[in-house]
């Protein structure tokens, strides 16, 4: 059983409980003097303890995704990554692994779609990052076979893993769901994260004489997947989102690069690029830089394209509610905004898959196959 089933999860739930009441049961008869009582009492309660610990970390790992599987917790996990060489005139998109989706029939791709490990090779900004696609079902079926489909980019936030994407935050999975129930059209889905030059936190920009992450996502990423699965160039086709960091490069593409993306969608974000320890100097003094990456200046001075845009907020747990009602207040015409205020979320998982469904509904809409 993986370090992330529900199985392991729940039997270290319900070990900690028999041991518990066990624990209970038992105190009368081992409250007598003796060594053999002490170490009996000694015992249940470092079970218990013991058991009580490994059930929340494990609920806390499955939620999170700090590790994926037992070789990863005892650091056993020592592959090496795979250097994917990419010559020059060749494509820049490279397939290295493939999974099935987890429903009915998943393990045939024109039932239950795939999910592809992939190697982009991003060639004007340099940039190598791994990333996973999700294809529909559709995609294999013969019916569809010269159809194009719409594409959305998918980013964690800061650090993150591209896996929390899939087990954690479940976007395959909504998307296929969401498909099939008619809520949305089939959609594409890629998936990473946005630390594409770790460990390293860029903010989706450009810094200067440093790593070019903007140009990654907005012109090598969407010309790589395009080239390589049926999907379209125009702006129409594109759409990108993400929740934290990933949800505040989404918007700021989708602001800045109307001509490649028509829609983005920010789940918790923030607006204006953090500057700390992680992140090192983003701007080196160049204030114009500065403020365009701060997407509330952003809409007040810049021209705004026709990109529709999603927010999220809640009115408790969450700190980004003033700047999210500001944001929505700002956007213009030909520019289109919606959002989404819960009554109550923090800034977790838990939250965001409240949101997720409805934002990827949302997102199917904006976005056109041809």
């Amino acid at each position: 059983m993986g370090l992330t089933s529900d199985k392991v999860l729940w039997s270290a739930v319900v070990l900690a409980v028999v041991l518990f009441a066990a624990t209970v049961l038992l105190w009368p008869r081992l409250a007598r003097g003796g060594w053999r009582s002490v170490m009996g009492r000694v015992g249940l309660l470092l079970l218990t303890q013991v058991t009580l610990f490994a059930a929340v970390g494990l609920a806390a790992n499955r939620s999170f995704l700090f590790y994926g599987s037992w070789a990863d917790l005892f650091g056993q996990e020592q592959d090496m990554g795979v250097v994917v060489d990419h010559a020059a005139g060749s494509k820049d998109l490279r397939v290295v692994g493939t999974q099935a989706l987890d429903v009915p029939g998943g393990g045939r791709p024109a039932v239950g779609g795939r999910i592809q490990k992939v190697v982009i090779a991003g060639d004007r900004s340099g940039i190598v990052s791994s990333a996973y696609v999700y294809l529909p079902p559709e995609y294999f079926q013969e019916r569809y076979a010269r159809r194009t489909f719409p594409a959305a980019v998918v980013l964690t936030g800061y650090p993150g893993t591209a896996e929390n994407l899939i087990k954690g935050l479940k976007y395959p999975r909504t998307a296929y769901l969401q498909a099939k129930e008619g809520r949305m059209q089939p959609m594409i889905l890629v998936m990473l994260r946005p630390t594409v030059a770790p460990p390293r936190d860029t903010e989706c920009v450009d810094v200067p004489g440093g790593p070019k992450t903007e140009t990654f996502f907005a012109e090598d990423l969407p010309r790589a997947v395009s080239e390589s699965y049926r999907v379209g160039t125009k702006p129409r086709n594109w759409g990108f989102m993400g929740n934290s960091t990933g949800g505040y490069c989404a918007l700021k593409i989708a602001l800045r690069h109307p001509d490649r993306f028509a829609a983005g969608a920010g789940f918790s974000a923030y607006y204006r690029a953090a500057e700390d320890v992680t992140t090192g100097d983003l701007f080196h003094g160049d204030e114009r830089l500065r403020r365009r990456s701060d997407l509330l200046w952003s809409l007040d001075h810049l021209p705004q394209g026709r990109s529709s845009f999603l927010v999220t907020t809640s009115k408790r747990g969450e700190d980004n509610l003033r700047a999210t009602r500001e944001f929505v207040g700002k956007v213009k015409s030909p520019a289109k905004v919606s959002s989404i205020t819960l009554e109550s979320g923090g800034h977790n998982f838990n939250t965001w898959n409240r949101e997720i469904p409805p934002g990827l509904v949302w997102m199917s809409g904006r976005l056109s196959a041809n």
